[in-house]
């Protein structure tokens, strides 16, 4: 798929508790320091990511609600949303704790990433509440505050992107429903 014009970004966010308090902090003091030591974020971003997504992946505490079809389906409703108000969604997977989102902005869009995505969040988290009620107690939150933003920037990088959400269940040796819709979609 050629990068068109406009912003390609790959984003994750996540199920509130999903990674231990302690874990996050020492995951951001790494990701500062390569930034510091390093004159490109960028890669810096991507060392991050991968220690972050394995921590994920291995769900060592907290809720993993996407487990239930019905959750998964509410996300992956709201996702397919974001096309609807302008955004192009090449990928995206459903996991038991977290998701991953390839969302494209149009160079002539009036939209960010960040009021989308707090939109797709404020809208998910309301809706999936209600399916999880008796488990989540009112005051609790749904989801964790702010998303891992990676800005792609080439075809190649894209490329591997989308290979990477793809094939994200599989790697982490979820079940084969999590490796199609509504997990996993749309297909290009």
């Amino acid at each position: 798929m050629p990068l068109p014009a406009g912003e390609t970004s790959f984003l994750t966010f996540r199920l509130h508790g999903s990674i231990p308090a302690t874990t996050g902090r020492a995951l951001k003091a790494e990701l500062r320091q390569a930034q510091e030591a390093s004159s490109t974020h960028h890669r810096a971003q991507k060392q991050f990511f991968v220690k972050f997504d394995a921590v994920l992946d291995r769900a060592p505490i907290g809720p993993a609600f996407f487990e239930n079809e019905k959750l998964a389906e509410v996300l992956a409703g709201e996702i397919m949303m974001l096309e609807e108000t302008g955004f192009a969604v090449p990928a995206f997977a459903i996991l038991p704790n977290h998701a991953h989102l390839v969302l494209h902005l149009p160079a002539s869009s009036r939209l960010s990433f960040a009021k989308a995505i707090n939109l797709l969040h404020l809208r998910t988290g309301t809706n999936c509440r209600r399916l999880v009620r008796p488990k989540l107690p009112p005051e609790a939150e749904f989801w964790q505050v702010g998303w891992f933003d990676y800005p792609v920037q080439d075809e190649p990088e894209l490329a591997r992107v989308l290979a990477y959400v793809r094939g994200n269940a599989r790697q982490a040796g979820l079940p084969a429903r999590f490796q199609e819709w509504p997990y996993v979609g749309p297909e290009m």
